[in-house]
């Protein structure tokens, strides 16, 4: 058993698929129309193309208990997932030179560096680097 797929809820997709791939730098894998204006839309990392797709999920606008769990981790600042770097400072960095905001910088704890930022779709992520 692997993991192939991992959903983030997205608020905006066309929103989502522009920061994930402009300021992330994430690489679109697929993009397949749903109907009603949803996608089946994923991207990847450029690091593993072959890895686990991230699918920027439309999940907020269409099933309300999306919604309320997405608005509570938010209002916690709770990060809905990690994505793994080899340094944390160094992508702190470049992603605030490309307008990202971070609620929380480049900070140790205990064998990992930890920043965390919000993804500007309804989400704060975490960076994370094993020390």
């Amino acid at each position: 058993m692997k993991v192939t797929l991992i959903s983030i809820p997205v608020r905006d997709q066309e929103k989502a698929l522009k920061f994930y791939t402009e300021k992330l730098g994430f690489i679109k894998k697929l993009d397949n129309p749903l109907g009603g204006g949803n996608r089946w839309l994923t991207v990847v990392s450029p690091e593993w193309p072959d890895g686990p797709e991230l699918l920027l999920e439309p999940a907020p606008n269409h099933f309300e208990p999306s919604k309320v769990y997405q608005e509570a981790l938010m209002e916690a600042g709770v990060p809905y997932t990690q994505f793994d770097v080899d340094n944390v400072q160094e992508e702190y960095d470049r992603l605030i030179g490309l307008g990202v905001e971070f609620s929380m910088e480049p900070t140790e704890m205990g064998t990992w560096k930890v920043a965390v930022f919000n993804d500007t779709c309804g989400n704060n992520i975490q960076l994370v680097e094993t020390l």
